[in-house]
């Protein structure tokens, strides 16, 4: 089992009125290489979620197993270092540094894990390369389209190797063709032995997972199949 969370809480002002539980007792498992969409609407727990299984927070109570290491009371410290050594994060606002080049954004986390400078050259541009990005390496944000900064963010994420790649809302900021290249990319890394985390409010997203988790009000309500879910 590579994820494994059991009865989690997040609550914000606890026993106060203004009380709110985010997370109200989830549990859930995930396989390594299973392809699940986390699906919501806003307010419904499944950012909340999505940065506790990141490692990005920590709950308020549970139990948070992750690739047989219990994480669950770990400091910043530790927590920023499981992030990098397992997990990949895709953002909906691409989360690129302006100032860097394509291959400068996509090298900065081997950078943080200490690979060497020609390991860290093979793997930029192995990644941007499976993107087909590797021809616009020099390039800095401003000088690429939406679609263009989101494959970079790609080649970022999965350039350390991580056995987990986490998506928040990957294709929201763009346009139907271009999201639907996206998705194909991490359906192209889920076949290749990536496990895939897809965080969307789409239905029509979502649908194209082969595990759907629909979450409200903080709450588990469905978990399956397409059909299963009902989308």
């Amino acid at each position: 089992m590579l994820i494994e969370i059991k009865d989690i809480y997040k609550i914000y002002h606890e026993g106060k009125e203004s009380e709110v539980r985010a997370l109200d007792g989830v549990s859930l498992s995930i396989d390594r290489g299973e392809f699940v969409a986390i699906i919501g609407a806003s307010g419904s727990g499944k950012s909340t979620l999505m940065n506790i299984l990141g490692c990005l927070d920590i709950p308020s109570y549970g139990d948070y197993i992750l690739n047989g290491t219990d994480i669950t009371h770990r400091t910043d410290r530790q927590l920023a270092h499981i992030r990098n050594r397992e997990i990949g994060f895709i953002f909906q606002g691409y989360n690129l540094i302006p100032a860097l080049t394509a291959y400068e954004n996509v090298e900065l986390p081997l950078i943080y894990q200490g690979i060497s400078i020609f390991e860290r050259e093979d793997r930029v541009m192995a990644a941007l390369e499976k993107v087909g990005m590797a021809d616009r390496w020099k390039h800095r944000p401003s000088e690429m389209s939406g679609g263009q900064q989101q494959r970079v963010a790609i080649a970022r994420a999965i350039a350390t190797h991580p056995p987990i790649i986490m998506a928040d809302e990957p294709t929201g900021a763009l346009d139907s063709k271009t999201g639907k290249h996206v998705l194909e990319i991490l359906h192209s890394l889920n076949q290749e032995g990536s496990t895939i985390i897809l965080i969307t409010h789409d239905n029509g997203i979502a649908a194209t997972a082969n595990r759907i988790i629909r979450i409200s009000d903080g709450h588990i309500i469905a978990d399956g199949t397409r059909e299963e879910v009902g989308l």
